[in-house]
């Protein structure tokens, strides 16, 4: 078996045109949107929407064919016996860009126009059917959001104490959602949004416990969905994350993401659902995470290379300076984590389960890239520790990835249980 580890040219196409956005347009705005907390960066978001808008098409339509042909190829024919199969791309893609946007500010960079986490949901669980209706909006027209909001006052990493309730309406047809959600990353700007829309994740049945949990699409403007609060943050101060109180908030039947959007909603994928959502959006986040660990690796190398402490390939460990060692084992992380979120993505691409890649490169990344902004804040000294510099910035972002889309210790659980045979009882 052969290990290619060159990038496909169009990604390398893709990457140098996101790279002329981090540098000139994210970069320029950095410090500026981290003071000014939830201004948008409108140059960002206009540039970026064409390219985002012909990437959800792409993704839907290709979505939409393998559900219409039960095949995996990329035109719905099943390929000759003698011809190779052209491998999907789409989420290393994805990662790849989102590792040089947030190289360039990971809060610009989660402002970027997209059915975001709501559209994993959907495109995890979703039928064909309401793929078309909900994803097609973000395809055309205007710049709009998804958000999904799923953590609670109680329920943080422990899922199975969501409170928030759904309840069945035979007479209108519709569920009737009552609770409270926090943390909702981008929930003002789905919010706000004429065609944006949420998946709110409510439980069918509290005595079920994960079991009971379903997810349904709240669409911007719904009667009853009121966001609360937005709040004020450590980093990625440039992206929102709302709290969110649902009323009586009354959603069509056909709102339940799954199967069924019965009565009892049993049909639908529940918890699973939410776990093969985060199985696609962990590498993002990793990649994420990456991204910022680079730009304060690189700008801490390059600032010390002009003090005349420079990289050693070549010396044995026990010939450089400490300093070289620091910058030697920043690098070491970066690849580490990088070459764990490439196999987690490629893994996803090709249709594999990588529930054990997806979170292990999560734990992974959000660990490195903590320890490599410290470090650089570190080896800068005062200069790192200032506001000339964004290198506390990076340091102040950076914490954010290994808390979100499942912390640091619960994706270590997962790693553990995944590797060693046991279940959610047998390893807490």
């Amino acid at each position: 078996m052969t290990i290619e580890f060159k990038t496909p040219d169009e990604i390398e196409k893709q990457l140098h045109q996101v790279q002329i956005v981090a540098e000139n347009v994210m970069r320029p705005e950095s410090r500026m949107l981290d003071d000014s907390e939830h201004a948008r960066p409108l140059n960002f978001v206009h540039m970026m929407w064409p390219q985002m808008r012909e990437m959800e098409r792409a993704n839907l339509e290709a979505s939409l064919r393998r559900a219409r042909n039960g095949s995996d190829s990329d035109n719905g024919a099943k390929p000759k016996s003698d011809e190779p199969k052209k491998p999907r791309t789409a989420n290393l893609s994805l990662v790849h860009m989102i590792e040089m946007l947030s190289w360039g500010d990971a809060g610009v960079y989660l402002c970027i126009p997209s059915s975001a986490l709501a559209g994993a949901a959907i495109q995890a669980v979703g039928t064909p059917e309401q793929k078309e209706r909900f994803l097609r909006r973000f395809t055309e027209g205007e710049p709009k959001w998804g958000a999904m909001a799923m953590t609670e006052p109680q329920a943080g990493s422990d899922t199975s104490n969501i409170q928030t309730s759904a309840v069945f309406d035979e007479e209108t047809n519709e569920w009737v959602l009552n609770g409270q959600k926090i943390f909702c990353t981008g929930g003002k700007l789905a919010y706000a949004e004429s065609d944006g829309l949420i998946v709110v994740w409510a439980t069918v049945d509290k005595s079920a416990g994960r079991a009971g949990m379903k997810p349904f699409v709240v669409e911007a403007g719904t009667p009853g969905l009121k966001i609360v609060k937005v709040e004020d943050k450590l980093g990625i101060r440039a992206s929102d994350t709302a709290s969110f109180v649902l009323d009586n908030c009354r959603v069509p039947a056909d709102n339940l993401l799954g199967e069924s959007g019965a009565k009892s909603g049993g049909e639908t994928k529940g918890f699973k659902g939410a776990m093969r959502t985060f199985d696609a959006t962990r590498p993002i986040v990793a990649a994420s995470a990456i991204g910022i660990g680079r730009a304060a690796f690189e700008f801490a190398r390059d600032t010390l290379a002009k003090q005349g402490v420079r990289m050693d390939y070549e010396s044995p460990r026990w010939k450089l300076t400490t300093v070289q060692a620091d910058l030697l084992d920043m690098e070491i992380q970066l690849c580490q984590a990088w070459l764990l979120t490439v196999k987690a993505t490629a893994m996803l691409d090709s249709g594999d389960d990588n529930k054990l890649m997806a979170s292990m490169c999560k734990v992974k990344a959000g660990k490195a890239v903590t320890v490599i902004t410290q470090k650089a804040v570190e080896l800068l000294g005062p200069l790192g520790y200032s506001t000339q510099t964004l290198a506390e910035k990076w340091m102040r972002d950076a914490k954010i990835n290994d808390i979100y889309e499942g912390t640091g210790q619960i994706n270590t659980l997962i790693v553990a249980r995944e590797i060693l045979g046991y279940t959610r009882k047998e390893l807490k």
